[in-house]
């Protein structure tokens, strides 16, 4: 005869939105002109069983002389008994001002959630509530906007509009169905140099995010950037961590991302912190970026 409610984070927090926004904002797609892929992997809280493990993919691109953007985003997240597989096409109509970019984005796609709870020790394996979840296939959209130049960015967006229901619901699991949750980010940073030569920048940002349901949280960021080489960071993140990173520069084409999180809340007892590891691939496609200008890595986040 009672009922309650019990809400928490779904969709996976990333440390490394640093280097690639199009994880959080569809109008992140074409700022970096040329073909950006990135490849990340996440592994959060480890040695903390059933602790989540992320695989993500993106591209994107700007066309038509920087005046639109396509983005591509696959994900893969698990935690304990729960597998979320998304794809998203996103994309961005730019504006060139004296000022900056003004980029309007859009994206669409897929969720697919998969929920197997045969290795739970159930007193009741028939119980409907623990009813396993397969081919829960959902279509979601989200908007974004983003302001960008080389001193500063600015960027809004709902990746995610719509609170779609996974699971069948009837009157044994009415009150256990998986409900999406919308998000909100609100995220701005500067790039300043520090000596004449601008050879050495600071890079100071902020990520507020909302969650429906949940606290508001947010992310305080400082990284150096020394001869676009090298950018080191340190992040503070008031819900649950303290993030340490860094970015090299391998090669013209090639970076290499690594950033660490050191638990600060009480899961610190069980876990031993969070690894993330990125690697992002820059190419200029010949028929389609001849004329343009691509920035340096580091111009913006």
């Amino acid at each position: 005869m009672l009922t309650g409610t019990l809400k928490a984070q779904q969709y996976p927090i990333y440390s490394q939105y640093i280097f690639n926004g199009l994880i959080l904002n569809p109008a992140y797609a074409g700022s970096h002109v040329q073909l950006s892929a990135s490849a990340m992997y996440r592994n959060q809280w480890v040695n903390f069983e059933g602790a989540p493990k992320t695989l993500f993919f993106s591209a994107h691109t700007s066309l038509m002389n920087e005046k639109m953007g396509l983005g591509l985003l696959i994900n893969d997240d698990r935690i304990g008994s729960y597998s979320n597989q998304n794809i998203y096409g996103s994309y961005s109509f730019i504006i060139k001002t004296p000022k900056g970019k003004l980029a309007m984005g859009v994206q669409a796609g897929l969720n697919v959630l998969t929920a197997d709870f045969r290795d739970l020790n159930l007193d009741d394996m028939g119980d409907e509530s623990f009813a396993n979840v397969s081919g829960n296939l959902k279509p979601n959209f989200g908007t974004g906007v983003y302001f960008y130049n080389k001193k500063m960015f600015a960027g809004f967006s709902v990746p995610f509009l719509l609170n779609n229901g996974f699971g069948d619901v009837n009157l044994e699991n009415t009150f256990n169905e998986i409900r999406a949750a919308r998000y909100y980010y609100l995220t701005g940073g500067l790039m300043l140099p520090l000596n004449l030569n601008k050879t050495v920048h600071i890079q100071p940002s902020v990520l507020i995010r909302g969650q429906e349901g949940a606290p508001l949280n947010f992310d305080i960021n400082t990284s150096f950037v020394f001869y676009d080489l090298l950018n080191v960071g340190v992040s503070y993140r008031n819900i649950d961590a303290v993030v340490s990173y860094i970015d090299f520069k391998l090669t013209e084409s090639f970076h290499f991302s690594y950033s660490y999180d050191w638990t600060t809340s009480d899961i610190r007892k069980a876990s031993n912190g969070t690894h993330e590891f990125m690697i992002n691939y820059r190419v200029r496609l010949r028929n389609v970026h001849d004329d343009v200008i691509c920035p340096k890595f580091n111009d913006f986040m």
